[in-house]
């Protein structure tokens, strides 16, 4: 049953901690990772494998992944990024705090993004969705939908490897948000 936490200061001034269990009220909050394209590696569904069924642990995780489009070779780079970018926004729902992994997003720390998620987790009741585009990014419509951009790196990966980099990323966020043994500064 979902509980969630609160911490008040007792008469000693030593911190008690007090459950509430809310179950008609409280929902957890879900991550997404929506993709363009399959997951063709099995070197990385192998590593995405590892790391979702750690994720399970601590929070409701999943991938979605939308179909690359067929018949591209008769289209520009903007009409691809318009029909990825529609069916991106057909799978985010207008409650999703959704973030982009983009080239100019800005960048964080493991520490920093472990933070952030806590702060997500406990303020804004919303399920976030993170997004990796297909080769030529976003359209205009997923910018303008998209409530923050997040940069792994300066480098450039390809499409498949950030996906377990970045899965590995929440599991790392995680441990340090539960102060678990497996990030080290």
């Amino acid at each position: 049953m979902p509980v969630n936490f609160f911490r008040v200061l007792s008469l000693g001034g030593i911190f008690a901690d007090i459950f509430l269990t809310l179950p008609h009220i409280y929902k957890p909050m879900k991550i997404t990772l929506l993709t363009v394209g399959k997951t063709d590696k099995d070197w990385v569904k192998q590593g995405l494998d590892i790391y979702m069924s750690r994720l399970k642990h601590y929070i409701p995780f999943s991938i979605v992944e939308i179909p690359e489009l067929k018949n591209v070779s008769a289209m520009t780079k903007d009409q691809i990024k318009s029909k990825e970018g529609e069916l991106i926004l057909k799978n985010i729902r207008p409650s999703d705090d959704v973030i982009l992994l983009d080239e100019r997003g800005k960048e964080y720390s493991s520490v920093e993004l472990a933070g952030i998620i806590r702060d997500k987790m406990s303020y804004s009741g919303k399920d976030i969705v993170y997004v990796i585009g297909g080769a030529y990014g976003f359209s205009e419509a997923v910018y303008q939908r998209a409530n923050s951009k997040l940069s792994l790196s300066r480098m450039t990966f390809s499409h498949q490897m950030v996906r377990a980099i970045f899965v590995e990323q929440i599991y790392r966020a995680f441990t340090i948000i539960k102060g678990e043994p497996y990030h080290h500064e």
